[in-house]
């Protein structure tokens, strides 16, 4: 079949985004035997123009539309940007008849919702590499598609979950270069995503709704073979997007051993937990490229990291960004302050810490946004900031009582 694949995401955080999750959805669909034609909506001016183009130049037979973010996260004037997606599936709406399919890390989080408001026929959560190739077969044959784990269709109960690849390395990877990402600046950084799923279920986090608790993880092998082919390419900045580089440690280790070994001068960044980090590690990180490490710590109280179920301490927060300073690594720290049981005192406590750390840079969120089947949610119920049927998917977000505005004033100037 004919699909044009649409990344709707057009918000620049820090970083420009390379829509990796299309991409390996991109990447599946060729493998599959479909012809792909991929829109990256990020940098466009005229989005419905985009799309009716688009649609124009490959006549779709079946559209699929990734939703990255679902609001800003900023709880002092949130933006809501499944407005703009909408748009987005209207267009499409326009100008074909073929059926849209959702999917991407912010519709997994509320699948149900997402679908809803977004008026799309299909919605994909998890790990649309094996669901959307299955949903197209389907369709093609004209078959209820409802029993596809993860598959969600307008209108109709049953069907749902979430598609969940138990073995990564049989799926395809993506070239980006296939997709119109060539070497187009110096801010594009090639993500690599060598592992899904979380086990550290912190209080607040959306990621086991996405991909699960289960860690799944590529063979560094794998993922090595594919960086040395981008690096042929020209390729030599890259982003590991893991929520946790080091975890698990041993996976970590192998492939820094195997960048080092490559000897293609790359460069990248990555996520680090900041708990069971040894000198080794971090030795090997900088000898294999690693230039740049985020750390989100989260707070400088012991009882609040405890509270968001945090499996560290601020002095092993403290000990690990010593290391990588120790190393040369360029440390990014994240703050997120106001959760359930934070005081003036816990964030006078973090703002302190967080000054002590000589980071080189640090980002400050003072507001938690509340995610479906959390603790945090059920924390929010119970506190009273959010209704039992509130399906949260317009920006709610967790703020301790007794902080605004005195909050605000506290953190002024803080982040750089």
């Amino acid at each position: 079949m004919r699909v044009l694949l649409i990344s709707a995401n057009t918000e620049r955080i820090h970083m420009v985004t390379v829509p990796l999750g299309l991409g390996l959805v991109a990447a599946a669909l060729r493998q599959a035997g479909h012809q792909v034609r991929f829109l990256d909506l990020l940098g466009a001016e005229d989005l419905p123009e985009a799309v009716r183009s688009a649609i124009a130049a490959g006549r779709p037979e079946a559209i699929g539309i990734s939703i990255r973010n679902i609001d800003d996260q900023n709880a002092q004037s949130p933006r809501f940007l499944l407005e703009q997606a909408r748009d987005v599936v209207a267009a499409c709406r326009s100008h074909s008849a073929a059926p849209v399919v959702l999917g991407g890390a912010g519709y997994s989080i509320f699948p149900r919702a997402a679908l809803d408001y977004l008026g799309a026929d299909y919605g994909i959560r998890g790990d649309g590499e094996t669901a959307f190739p299955a949903l197209l077969e389907r369709l093609r044959a004209g078959l209820d598609p409802r029993d596809i784990p993860g598959v969600h269709v307008a209108g109709q109960a049953g069907g749902g979950g979430r598609a969940q690849a138990a073995d990564l390395d049989r799926l395809p990877l993506w070239d980006p270069a296939l997709d119109g990402y060539a070497l187009q600046g110096e801010d594009i950084w090639v993500p690599v995503q060598t592992r899904r799923g979380c086990p550290n279920d912190c209080s607040y986090c959306s990621t086991a709704r996405i991909q699960g608790r289960g860690l799944r993880c590529r063979s560094p092998r794998q993922v090595l073979a594919t960086m040395a082919a981008l690096a042929r390419q020209g390729f030599r900045k890259f982003y590991f997007v893991d929520n946790n580089f080091n975890v698990p440690a041993a996976e970590a280790a192998e492939l820094c051993a195997g960048l080092l070994a490559m000897d293609a001068r790359l460069a990248w960044r990555c996520i680090l937990y900041p708990s069971n980090v040894g000198e080794g590690l971090v030795r090997a990180m900088a000898a294999a490229g690693c230039v740049e490490a985020s750390i989100g710590f989260e707070s400088g109280c012991e009882a609040v990291l405890r509270g968001m179920n945090k499996h560290f301490t601020p002095e092993e927060v403290r000990r690990t960004l010593g290391l990588l300073a120790r190393y040369g690594i360029r440390r990014i720290g994240f703050l997120l302050l106001g959760g359930p049981d934070e005081t003036r005192d816990t964030v006078a406590e973090s703002i302190a810490f967080a000054r002590s750390l000589d980071l080189d840079a640090l980002r400050v969120t003072v507001g938690i946004r509340i995610y479906p089947d959390t603790p945090l949610a059920r924390r929010a119920v119970a506190d009273g900031l959010a209704a039992p049927d509130d399906d949260l998917l317009r920006p709610r977000f967790y703020l301790a009582p007794g902080l605004e505005p005195w909050i605000h004033g506290a953190v002024a100037g803080l982040a750089f």
